[in-house]
């Protein structure tokens, strides 16, 4: 395997930690992103010389841009781009305050959309590159409870979609990562909870969010394995657009996808009532 620069955000812990560690073992320099300087000499005491880490606020846009350009002259042209940092908040639609839902997207979509961004220009002039962003199996399905986190998620899914058929002719390939449950702290003290105010909806959500909390730490997904996943599609000539990394995640959003089918199929003819009778088809 041909040895790559890579850069992942988030590395202090969850599945940003497994991608670094998989990329690592593999023989590859990875530049990772943290909060704090005790982070950064955990994540660069992993593997001296090839683990290199860099304090970093992905909601600060002109500090990613300035991340990238140092680290691309000084530690070398980026193979591997991976917006991972985000987090999750659970919370029903109507008891979810507005701020929280702003907050979530500034972090899940345009902290990824900065690093993205921030990397494409330097991987266009080279005519290569692979982008990915850690999306999750709620950005191809939703569930009660995790409206603002599936919003950011579906958001991403469409910006990541769109920007690879716009990057394909440079060389670059866009990956989304689509994790289902995996036994990292997601669930747990990393879950942002927004406060119950409303009984209505105490009989369908209590028991997923005491699912959730007793769940977590006995996810079934493997992190270590989920980074073996993302360092061969990373070495492939034709890797995929969607990665969807889980058997709870391949049931779940294979379930939802079938339902958007059916109702497509279900209202064809009343979808096909609101044309024109002549006009041009995209």
């Amino acid at each position: 395997m041909q040895r790559q620069n890579w850069l992942i955000t988030g590395v202090s812990t969850g599945l940003g930690r497994a991608f670094a560690q998989a990329a690592l073992a593999a023989g590859h320099t990875v530049v990772g992103t943290v909060r704090s300087e005790g982070d950064l000499r955990a994540f660069e005491g992993l593997n001296p010389g090839y683990a290199r880490g860099r304090i970093l606020d992905v909601t600060d846009d002109h500090a990613v841009s300035d991340v990238i350009t140092e680290v691309e002259r000084g530690v070398g042209p980026l193979d591997v781009v991976i917006a991972n940092a985000g987090y999750g908040l659970e919370g029903t639609f109507e008891e979810t305050p507005l701020a929280e839902v702003r907050r979530q997207f500034e972090i899940n979509v345009f902290g990824a959309v900065a690093t993205l961004q921030a990397a494409l220009p330097h991987m266009r002039r080279r005519r290569r590159g692979h982008l990915m962003a850690v999306t999750s199996m709620g950005g191809l399905m939703a569930v009660p409870g995790m409206s603002a986190y599936c919003g950011s998620k579906f958001a991403l899914e469409g910006i990541l979609e769109a920007l690879g058929k716009e990057v394909a002719q440079f060389g670059i390939h866009v990956t989304a990562i689509e994790p289902g449950s995996f036994r990292t702290d997601w669930a747990g003290r990393s879950m942002t909870r927004a406060a119950r105010t409303i009984d209505d909806y105490d009989e369908l959500f209590d028991p997923i969010r005491e699912a959730r909390q007793k769940a977590s730490g006995n996810q079934l997904g493997n992190p270590a394995k989920a980074g073996e996943a993302v360092v061969r599609i990373a070495s492939v000539d034709q890797p995929p657009a969607h990665l969807v990394l889980g058997s709870d995640a391949l049931r779940l959003v294979t379930t939802a996808r079938t339902a958007v089918d059916e109702d497509i199929r279900a209202w064809e003819t009343l979808s096909r009532t609101t044309d024109f009778d002549e006009g041009a088809q995209l």
